[in-house]
């Protein structure tokens, strides 16, 4: 790596001292903003950094209505991470509440419902190189995470000093303009004052990712933005924002997080999704250079790899599949002419393993309908794959304008081409791609009766939930509201919320059949209530 001059340049002379550098309108040369930052922040003096303090984490994709934010987690309490610039290594250790979090799930990109629980307070989270694993506890063994790792690395550089380091790292390529920014109105109110002159600073990250450092008057970065891919929303905007620095050994590092996932602020068409904090905390404990003991990978995580998805078929009746095998169901059922299934959950690479098995299991019969149960992005990211093979979306009608102008649109994926951005469908412009259900929608072929039907009152889970139901073969199909799954019980609330609205329009239930783990019987999740039904 290329050590950053000494010199000091000063932000407000840059626009001034370009002439000679022969840079496109509207550019500037950015080789003295590197210089001038990284002089100003000590680059060249930090190795490594620990940091520590309080922290607290969003619940991405879950939140209850999509015009509010992400839920809060629990305090992420005694947080504390240490990166290793020259190793390439992140080390996050904090203390949560087991509740009712994902083990999996640290924060970023996602909330991982069906996963089985986190069952200890002390979280450990590590990427080495191209490795990442996850401690649940404090001798428990490591569990591999391979599909996080390029995110867990590219968080070693979102950071101001890790940037500046990868900026100038060679096929960066970076480049810098200039620009006047306002307070911002969500956060400041209305205004056409605090006028701000700001350096724009973008660099190519780990070859693929295009990061934005907004660097102020005071040659310090503010916030780092990129884009990373996500299954729901595409090219989903990721940014950090820093403040509160403090000064060390003449080593200037924020104490002051603040991390998006989406955009904040979300007020304009075609955007519909409120959600966006997703992270933050104050970590005013920071000792530059205190690297500890190196990373060391464990083998079992050195093997790892990512797999590809498991599904397993089992009949429940006659022309009625469960397409199991990992931490989410879908439901198969075929009709005279069609199937209809009911969720596309996680991801494409899942929903095309499940379309798959269901070709297999009825070949010749197109797949006419996919039921979606509600709008937590774990339980919609394979929706556009079955958009793909000409299925028509069935989901609440609070869910249309979120999924027409974000998810099920001809926006352009470019991290991580999905189907439908590769070979665009023109059902999408023609309008035959989703039905509403406001209270109650039936698929039939005039002899199976697939009834859909409305939660209600989930006010403190999620609005416009769904539920299915097999008439004939008295099978009710359901997300969240009663998990079979082992460790993954749902709360009291949304199994007393399940019996209401199953008894409130009369369905003869003998089997529940989960979207979180295998099917029941009714009388087993009667057990399950927080009171006897006998006295109702």
């Amino acid at each position: 790596m290329r050590k950053p001059p000494t010199a000091r340049i000063l932000l407000p002379t840059l626009a001034l001292a370009v002439g000679a550098a022969a840079q496109q309108p509207g550019y500037i040369d950015p080789l003295p903003v590197l210089q001038a930052v990284s002089r100003e922040m000590g680059v060249d003096k930090l190795k490594c950094v620990s940091f520590s303090g309080e922290g607290y984490a969003g619940m991405v994709g879950q939140n209850i209505t999509q015009n509010t934010d992400w839920p809060r987690g629990e305090p992420l309490a005694d947080y504390t991470r240490t990166i290793d610039y020259e190793a390439e290594s992140s080390v996050e250790t904090f203390e949560r509440e087991p509740g009712l979090n994902p083990r999996s799930w640290k924060y970023g990109t996602g909330w991982r419902g069906g996963t089985p629980l986190q069952k200890h307070r002390k979280q450990t989270f590590v990427v080495a190189g191209k490795h990442a694993w996850h401690i649940d506890g404090e001798n428990s063994p490591p569990i591999p995470a391979p599909g996080d790792a390029e995110l867990w690395r590219l968080d070693i550089r979102l950071n101001p000093h890790g940037f500046v380091r990868a900026a100038m790292m060679d096929g960066a390529n970076p480049k810098a303009i200039w620009r006047w920014e306002m307070a911002e109105s969500g956060r400041d109110g209305a205004t056409t004052s605090k006028i701000e002159k700001s350096i724009v600073l973008s660099a190519t990250v780990l070859g693929r990712y295009r990061v934005n450092a907004t660097i102020n008057d005071r040659n310090l970065i503010q916030r780092l933005q990129t884009w990373v891919p996500h299954p729901v929303l595409g090219d989903m905007n990721y940014e950090h924002e820093y403040t509160d620095w403090r000064e060390i050994d003449g080593i200037k590092f924020p104490a002051g997080w603040h991390h998006h996932d989406g955009w904040d602020d979300e007020r304009q068409f075609p955007v519909v999704s409120g959600g966006h904090n997703g992270f933050g905390g104050s970590f005013p404990n920071i000792a530059p250079n205190a690297c500890g003991d190196p990373v060391v990978v464990p083998e079992a995580v050195k093997n790892a790899s990512a797999e590809p998805p498991a599904v397993v078929s089992s009949e429940l009746a006659a022309g009625v599949w469960l397409l199991g095998g990992g931490s989410h169901n879908s439901a198969a059922v075929e009709f005279a002419d069609f199937i209809a299934v009911v969720e596309a959950p996680l991801d494409e690479r899942r929903s095309l393993a499940v379309i798959e098995e269901i070709v297999r299991l009825v070949p010749g019969k197109p797949i006419r309908f996919i039921v979606n149960t509600h709008d937590h992005y774990d339980h919609l990211g394979g929706l556009r794959a079955y958009l793909h093979v000409g299925a028509t979306v069935v989901t609440h009608q609070r869910n249309r304008l979120f999924y027409e102008s974000e998810l099920l649109d001809y926006t352009p994926r470019t991290l991580a081409p999905d189907m439908v951005s590769l070979y665009p469908p023109t059902e999408i412009s023609e309008g035959y791609t989703m039905e509403d259900v406001d209270e109650k929608y039936v698929i039939t072929d005039g002899k199976r009766l697939l009834e859909i039907y409305y939660v209600q009152g989930l006010n403190s889970h999620v609005e416009g939930m769904l539920m299915a139901y097999l008439r004939h073969e008295k099978m009710l199909i359901e997300a969240d509201l009663f998990n079979t799954a082992a460790d993954s019980p749902a709360p009291p609330a949304l199994r007393r919320a399940l019996f209401d609205n199953v008894r409130q329009v009369g369905l003869d239930v003998a089997t529940v059949v989960p979207i979180h783990g295998p099917p029941a019987p009714w009388s087993n999740f009667l057990k399950t209530l927080p009171r006897p039904v006998d006295s109702e």
